[in-house]
């Protein structure tokens, strides 16, 4: 009879073995069996009834220990200045701001914290060493080509701070390499726009503010999170082997621009002078022009003052007129010949040795005294009518 084959004497298979009755596994048994197992490793034994109970409140006061752990390791702490990134399995769900915070529990999230403050520095041609305090030239970063086909050599010191913690995680492998590249490409580009003499002397803070720009319109396309703080050059100068030739035109630039200041200078002290000696003689100018009309327009004056004198006595205002031409033309003559119309003799007066004697005379000789209006009294004996008496017999009246 095969083993397999119903109907054995007293239900035994071929080995001889009862069988068991076929039925669904008792849960409360595979329970009891694991509070059991755990109740020998934390010491409860297999004890009876009270042994069971045991070991049961010892399982849930574990499983509640380890569940209290576990929510109590989600509260974390964001320092000032650090911004925190909340990764659910490796993705980001949230950016948190200093304090205090609790996200789910490994595995299913965990934070990355990033400091938003400091400011970070990368060199472009070359590298510093803090040990020895000097530097090592990187070559391949600094020699770049300028727009009229020369090479310069240029080093640049870029500071950097994070403005998008998530972007920085994420968006860039290595943001320290990415920024060497990005202001590799953007520093050339704006060398090669310009002349070799601008970039190595008026042009240094124009380029390295053009470079910024460009530099953070790369980073901000490619949404790094950095935020340019400032590029500065911290030299630029010709390759080595032109470095002499180079000196000598800096100095005949210098020279040049000597020049020009002392010429500047100089016409900055002579063209005002030259204005103020302008302006000077257009004032004696018109100074001189208006003296001119004014005695002009008093000779008018008098003129037909005379005139209107002499419509009312002719005679009067003629000799009047010849005495006054003549005062005026013999008043600074010291000698005097006075030709007599009868007889050869001339008769010769010393006036400067005539007044040199009369001290109260002195004046009066020296000084002809003008002839007295017409109509104007003339008392005898008086020094105007002396003068009329001579002139009269001067002129043989």
């Amino acid at each position: 009879m095969a083993w397999n084959e119903p109907g054995g004497s007293g239900g035994k298979d071929p080995w001889g073995q009862r069988k068991k009755d076929q039925g669904p596994p008792d849960l409360d048994q595979i329970v009891r069996n694991i509070q059991r197992r755990l109740g020998k490793v934390f010491g409860g034994g297999s004890g009876g009834a009270g042994g069971g109970h045991m070991g049961r409140f010892s399982f849930s006061a574990i499983l509640i220990a380890a569940a209290v752990l576990w929510l109590v390791s989600g509260f974390y702490m964001i320092r000032q200045g650090e911004r925190g990134v909340v990764l659910e399995f490796g993705r980001s769900v949230q950016v948190t701001q200093a304090g205090l915070h609790w996200h789910i529990p490994f595995p299913v999230e965990k934070v990355d914290k990033v400091n938003v403050q400091r400011v970070y520095v990368v060199q472009i041609g070359y590298r510093s060493s803090d040990r020895a305090g000097g530097s090592r030239k990187v070559p391949d970063e600094s020699q770049m080509l300028t727009s009229d086909e020369n090479i310069v050599d240029i080093e640049l010191a870029i500071q950097y701070k994070i403005k998008d913690p998530a972007d920085y995680l994420f968006n860039v492998r290595d943001p320290t390499e990415t920024i060497i590249q990005g202001a590799q490409s953007a520093v050339r580009e704006v060398v090669g726009q310009n002349k070799m003499n601008f970039v190595l002397t008026d042009g240094r803070n124009v380029v390295a503010q053009d470079t910024q720009t460009l530099l953070q319109k790369i980073l901000d396309k490619y949404h790094t999170g950095i935020h340019i703080v400032t590029v500065r050059m911290q030299d630029a100068r010709p390759p080595q082997q032109v470095t002499a030739a180079f000196e000598d035109a800096v100095k005949a630039r210098e020279d040049e621009q000597r020049l020009k200041d002392e010429a500047q200078a100089y016409a900055n002290d002579v063209i005002p002078r030259a204005k103020g000696a302008a302006a000077r003689l257009v004032l004696e100018a018109q100074g001189y022009q208006a003296s001119v009309i004014a005695r002009a327009e008093g000779d008018a004056s008098r003129f037909g003052q005379i005139v209107t004198q002499y419509d009312k006595a002719p005679e009067v205002t003629r000799e009047r007129l010849y005495l006054q031409t003549m005062q005026k033309v013999l008043g600074d003559t010291t000698k005097v010949f006075v030709d007599l119309p009868r007889g050869n003799n001339v008769i010769y007066l010393p006036l400067n040795k005539i007044v040199g004697k009369s001290g109260t005379a002195a004046g009066s000789a020296g000084t002809p005294q003008p002839l007295p209006e017409p109509g104007t009294a003339v008392q005898p004996g008086s020094p105007g009518q002396s003068s009329i008496n001579d002139s009269l017999r001067g002129r043989g009246r």
